[in-house]
């Protein structure tokens, strides 16, 4: 009896160090695989290296896609991707041409250490500095105007817009989807992981829920109903955390991945009310964020 507790002892410690040592590897799930080329958008496109400072002084670059709109002068999009795949899977490639085909100009990217881009595995700290570069990046040399600029952010990607907005007050608005609220919470959300000191072992907490009240711009948030990957109610509890002026949109049946499909025009409308309240609040107008 004694060896057998002895035994779980030492098993349940050595998981809580490979926990605690490789749990980026539990977060990410980068692929380098390129499944299509800006080419095989259909819309004009361009190909973009944005530079990003590495180990040792190193310039590294994040590869990523331009798709400007069709009107001069349209607001932009600052695509953040979630926590597995590239760019070039149908998940993200798509609907970066759903946002363009909306009037709006789109530039996604992939973080270090997924699709071409250089750079290792990715961790929390890396993928944030990745958005900055790229917000830098829109900003000075795609020369678009940050009052017409949200940053948009889907699954882990949206902890990353949250982590980017707060630093970024001048941004237009911020969109939010099927996002969580903390690491901790999804894995005490995992029947898995709730034996192990979650609070003591994550130190990539990606703990969007503490950092909304630091937000200083309009947000929508968006999740599906039969979201299995990431509950439905983060979305409530980050919507219910977030000041003012903000919008939530509960998509009835929509999955984790397919939001925009299931929400159909009800989604795009909702996107397109709000981008234009954004900008209708900048320009000094009374507008209620969520007005039809």
């Amino acid at each position: 009896m004694t060896l057998a507790i002895a035994t779980a002892a030492a098993c349940y410690l050595l998981l809580s160090v490979c926990l605690w040592r490789w749990q980026a590897r539990l977060i990410f799930y980068p692929t380098r695989r390129i499944h299509r080329a800006p080419a095989d958008l259909g819309v004009p496109c361009l190909q973009v290296r944005i530079p990003v400072a590495g180990r040792d002084d190193r310039v590294e670059y994040l590869e990523g896609w331009w798709l400007p709109a069709e009107q001069p002068g349209a607001s932009a999009i600052l695509y953040l991707h979630g926590n597995g795949d590239n760019i070039s899977v149908a998940t993200y490639a798509e609907q970066a041409l759903r946002l363009r085909n909306l009037g709006l100009s789109v530039l996604l990217f992939d973080y270090r250490g997924f699709g071409q881009s250089d750079g290792v595995f990715p961790s929390e700290a890396s993928v944030y500095q990745d958005a900055e570069c790229a917000w830098k990046y829109l900003i000075e040399h795609l020369k678009q105007s940050a009052a017409r600029t949200h940053i948009y952010g889907h699954s882990l990607g949206g902890a990353v817009a949250i982590e980017l907005a707060t630093h970024h007050p001048e941004a237009a608005g911020l969109i939010v989807e099927s996002s969580l609220t903390s690491i901790g919470d999804m894995g005490r959300h995992s029947g898995v992981f709730r034996i192990f000191p979650l609070k003591h072992l994550i130190h990539q907490r990606f703990d969007s829920i503490s950092k909304l009240a630091a937000l200083k711009m309009p947000v929508l948030f968006v999740h599906g109903t039969s979201d299995w990957t990431v509950p439905c109610r983060m979305s409530r509890l980050l919507f219910a955390a977030a000041p003012e002026p903000k919008q939530l949109l509960i998509i009835p049946g929509g999955h984790h991945l397919d939001c925009a499909l299931v929400g159909g025009r009800v989604y795009l409308d909702t996107l397109l009310n709000f981008i234009d309240s954004c900008h209708r609040l900048m320009a000094g107008a009374n507008v209620r964020i969520g007005d039809q």
